[in-house]
């Protein structure tokens, strides 16, 4: 169990963000080890399927992310610096990490920087190497980094365009969802009901924060520095920690709805509803399992965005749909009533 001591000054920084970077090294660990991310299974079959059939080769990627079941190097998914922050420029970042933090990639650092996955990030000498240091990368990274983070950005954008861009959309919006449902949370009950609702594996009490990770047993101050909630898809069913003191402490926790992410309902279920109210109407309702935009509905049903909105708004005034704004998108989520008309085979309940 990881215990952090969380001063009144780190509550008055914590903050909220996700980030694409992250997801990219994440889904690597699922790739991996799908065995124990089984809610990723229908994605894991056709990422493996489109990765084999592009010939993309993610070796220097996995001699990283996946060297380890339970750590990873930090400076491979830094800490978000702004709440949105695109793929182009966490990697921007990557890139820059060698001049801005040379350290980052000195060998102690590849081999033992710490955990984002189920543990802890260390630099403790007395810990096992998290990356082979036989790999062809880690021997790059160390006689050249630049060239070294320039190849790991490059496979990255390969594997990004490949396998999640597609989905970003619909990961996007679930994230967004979850920011918006924790900033009702403190807003209801402060810091103590937003922590405390974050994961059963976290919990706030008395000015600590404790965490179970497995095979860890620790304690920690986060001296004023603050915390960065990070909602992710693919951390999914743990929770990632980053306590390093080179980036602003991070705890990463599975986004609300994942279960449901990768999730369709069958135009069987769904036929009877589609008598009463139409068929795209119900379409439209069983996609929205999770809070999810007009654009990206429209994506996913072959509709034209003006007619999933006009479908959109007369499921709202029947009651059936809610609509909540984030920034400039509006995201839509069936209600309860909504879920009582379908099957639960359609609902993901």
């Amino acid at each position: 169990m990881l215990r952090l001591t969380v001063s009144t000054r780190d509550v008055s920084q914590v903050r909220m963000a996700f980030s694409p970077l992250w997801e990219v090294v994440a889904s690597l660990r699922a790739l991996h080890a799908p065995a124990s991310h089984a809610v990723h299974l229908p994605w894991v079959k056709r990422a493996r399927r489109q990765i084999r059939e592009a010939a993309l080769d993610l070796e220097p990627l996995t001699a990283l992310a996946c060297a380890h079941p339970h750590r990873l190097p930090g400076f491979l998914a830094p800490t978000p610096t702004t709440p949105t922050p695109d793929l182009r420029t966490e990697l921007a970042d990557l890139r820059d990490s060698a001049t801005l933090d040379p350290a980052a990639l000195d060998p102690a650092a590849l081999d033992l920087a710490a955990a984002d996955s189920a543990g802890l990030n260390t630099l403790d000498l007395d810990e096992p190497p998290f990356a082979d240091s036989t790999a062809p990368i880690v021997r790059e990274l160390r006689s050249d980094p630049a060239a070294g983070l320039a190849r790991i950005c490059r496979t990255i954008e390969r594997y990004w365009a490949l396998v999640l861009e597609p989905h970003w959309p619909r990961m996007r919006s679930l994230l967004e969802a979850d920011v918006l449902y924790r900033a009702r949370q403190f807003a209801d009950g402060g810091a103590g009901r937003l922590l405390n609702g974050l994961d059963a594996t976290v919990a706030w009490e008395d000015g600590v924060l404790t965490i179970e990770h497995g095979g860890v047993s620790d304690e920690r101050r986060l001296d004023g520095r603050g915390l960065v909630l990070v909602p992710s898809v693919f951390v999914w069913p743990r929770v990632a920690t980053k306590t390093d003191r080179r980036w602003q402490p991070v705890l990463r926790y599975p986004a609300r709805g994942v279960g449901t992410l990768w999730e369709r309902g069958s135009a069987t279920t769904l036929h009877a509803l589609a008598a009463v109210i139409g068929r795209s109407r119900a379409r439209l309702l069983a996609e929205l399992s999770a809070p999810v935009s007009t654009t990206d509905l429209a994506a996913r049903t072959g509709m034209s965005p003006a007619g999933v909105s006009a479908h959109l708004t007369a499921l709202r005034d029947a009651g059936l749909v809610t609509a909540t704004r984030i920034g400039r998108s509006v995201l839509y989520v069936r209600t309860t009533l909504g879920d009582d008309l379908l099957p639960p085979d359609a609902t993901g309940r």
